[in-house]
Order: structure tokens, then C-alpha cells, then sequence
């Protein structure tokens, strides 16, 4: 049987998209300063988390040093601090930040993940890499079987899950858009947790805190 181990070996091992390789592998080589003595994982990033989780949040990509540089989803970046302190505050974490693989973040009841594997140019994943990526989130929501709700952060992701699920015809995006999705399951919709987003205000900590309530209670429910 498939597992989250297996699956994490293989995407950390893919080679498939040549642009996204050379990209990871550029940025690894060419560290940002304030990371100057860190070792990049410069590989594909596998989806973090409870593997029963009944919530699954779907992002759009690693960050260039972000997860790209951590080796686990949304570590390391501001995007990742806005993130884990939300699911801390919802009490699907045990601590509100995520700086490293080994700083005893744990999971529970949620699963993150995303469309695209590897950092992408620009944070942009074309439609050909987003395909050829696909089969790596199928075989991840094949084994968190028992999700029913799931978090789309942005409109790639929620583009990219749809697909997978079969939703049609989709609802217009928009932020706290709630899809049903049938057997249970609904997809919640929210803004990304970029700094585009969160400097500007367009999304705020009470706006994802409404979002993971929401998904808390049709969880639990």
C-alpha cells in the first residue's frame, strides 16, 4: 500500500520539470544572504502532517526560501508564520511557528500540501508542471482518506483541487467560498497567505482564524 513516507521519498527525488529543477537547484546554490550558512534542501517538498487529518490545506507552491530551503511546507517564510499561527490558534499545531524540520512542530487533525512540489520562477508554476505534479497530490489525499474539509489558499489551488474532486461546474473564488463537494466533503476557500496579502490587509488574522473555525466545525461536526 501507498504511504505519506513513500510518496515523500518519491517527490523528493523528482526530476520531471527541467525549469523547476534548474530553479530549486539555482536558488540552493545561490543563498540569500541571510541565509548564507544554512544548507538548502533544494529538492521537492512532500506535504506535512497528520495523516488522519480530517482538514487539508492546499497551497500553491514551496517557497524559494521558504520550504525550498527548510525541506517542509510553508517553514521558514512569513507566509509559513502567518499560516502555522493561524491552525495554532484553530488547535490543529502544538506551537504557532514553523522554522525548521526539527523544531517539534506537530500536526494534528490537519494535512498541508500542494499542487506544485518544487519552487517555482516567480511563485509561478506553469499549467504543463501543475499536470505533471498532479499525481503527486492524488496519491497524497488517497492516504489522508478520512479529510473532509479542505482549505484552498488561492485560486491555483483551488483550481488544482477541483480538478482532482471533479467539481463542476466551480463556483467563482473568492475568500470564505464554501464548495460542497458530496460525501461530506466541502472545500473552504481563502486569500493566500502571501505577503502581498497580508501587508496589504486584503487578508487578516481574523479573516483566516473565520476560515479555520469554520473548517473545525464542519470537521467536527
Amino acid at each position: 500500500m501507498d504511504s505519506l513516507q513513500s510518496i515523500a521519498a518519491d517527490v523528493s527525488t523528482c526530476r520531471a520539470c527541467p525549469r523547476l529543477v534548474a530553479w530549486r537547484e539555482q536558488v540552493a546554490a545561490d543563498k540569500r544572504a541571510a541565509y548564507a550558512d544554512d544548507h538548502y534542501w533544494g529538492r521537492g517538498v512532500p506535504g506535512f502532517g497528520d495523516p488522519d487529518a480530517h482538514l487539508v490545506v492546499v497551497g500553491l507552491a514551496p517557497a524559494a526560501h521558504g520550504a525550498n530551503r527548510t525541506g517542509r511546507m510553508f517553514t521558514g517564510d512569513r507566509s509559513g508564520d502567518w499560516l502555522y499561527r493561524g491552525l495554532h490558534r484553530a488547535g490543529y499545531c502544538n506551537q504557532a511557528e514553523s522554522v525548521s524540520v526539527d523544531d517539534g512542530l506537530v500536526m494534528t487533525g490537519a494535512y498541508i500540501t500542494s499542487p506544485v512540489k518544487c519552487a517555482p520562477p516567480a511563485n509561478k508554476p506553469t499549467p504543463a508542471e501543475r499536470d505533471t505534479c498532479r499525481p503527486f497530490l492524488e496519491r497524497e489525499l488517497e492516504v489522508v482518506a478520512n479529510a473532509k474539509v479542505f482549505v484552498v489558499l488561492g485560486l491555483f489551488g483551488y483550481q488544482a483541487l477541483s480538478t482532482h474532486l471533479g467539481v463542476r461546474p466551480r463556483p467563482q473564488f473568492g475568500h470564505g467560498v464554501e464548495v460542497e463537494v458530496g460525501d461530506g466533503r466541502t472545500i473552504i476557500c481563502s486569500y493566500h497567505v502571501s505577503q502581498q496579502n497580508t501587508f496589504t490587509g486584503r487578508l487578516t488574522e481574523d479573516m483566516l482564524d473565520g476560515v479555520f473555525t469554520r473548517a473545525r466545525q464542519l470537521g467536527d461536526g
